[in-house]
């Protein structure tokens, strides 16, 4: 693991429950090569946190900004995480 990876959270808003966010999220984070999950939040809200080195993470958070293709982001809530979870992949979570 590398020392300068970091982990985030991103809390994102807008319609983006049923328009394939989580599905499009993991393939996004696979293809960055980052590790970590996302998953619905009962208040109508996707959350993920993603490890790994700033760059890439800061194209996953680009990425969140916009969504697939049938989502509106409204906002995109990024915060730093103490150290890191050791994720081995990045799942969708329920």
């Amino acid at each position: 693991m590398n020392n300068n990876y970091k982990r985030v959270s991103m809390k994102v808003y807008g319609k983006v429950q049923g328009v394939f966010f989580r599905a499009s999220t993991q393939e996004k984070a696979q293809e960055l090569g980052l590790t970590g999950f996302v998953q619905n939040e009962p208040d109508g809200t996707v959350y993920l946190e993603a490890e790994g080195d700033p760059e890439t993470i800061a194209k996953l958070e680009a990425w969140a900004h916009r969504g697939p293709e049938r989502a509106k982001v409204e906002k995109v809530v990024v915060k730093e995480l103490d150290g890191l979870a050791g994720f081995e992949k990045f799942e969708q979570r329920r």
